[in-house]
């Protein structure tokens, strides 16, 4: 049987927000009364699996690709992190800081792990990392 009207790699869809300068950032998908479209994540367990190539103003085309085991990407780092770390969405109640990732934190709470660091990283760089999808982690 052969899929019909897949998607693979980079595509267009429609931006949710302003997301104009937001490239580098991971996004959820989400939709407008059936209209798939992106976001960037309102929760720290946000299903953001999704990098955002090209930003774009709310209600305009954007480029995402989605990310996969398969390849490494590149995602904007809030904190330091070492080759080998989980990385984590950065804290979303912080509206610079949506879409970025950081090192596991030792605090307490539910964090949804999405890749490991394949380099060091500093604060504002594009670290390399490796999509692992291991899920939601909880610290105690």
């Amino acid at each position: 049987m052969t899929q019909t009207n897949i998607k693979r790699g980079d595509f267009q869809v429609l931006a949710g927000e302003d997301l104009t300068g937001k490239q580098d950032l991971l996004v959820k998908l989400t939709h407008d009364t059936g209209v798939p479209e992106v976001k960037l994540p309102a929760a720290n367990t946000d299903y953001a699996l999704y990098l955002l190539i090209e930003g774009a103003a709310d209600a305009a085309h954007v480029s995402v690709r989605p990310v996969e085991p398969a390849q490494s990407v590149r995602i904007t780092l809030k904190g330091t992190c070492n080759p080998g770390d989980v990385l984590v969405l950065a804290d979303v109640a912080t509206p610079a800081d949506k879409g970025k990732v950081r090192a596991l934190p030792a605090a307490a709470g539910t964090y949804r792990g999405l890749a490991l660091a394949e380099e060091a990283g500093v604060d504002g760089q594009t670290v390399l990392c490796r999509p692992a999808m291991i899920g939601n982690i909880t610290v105690t």
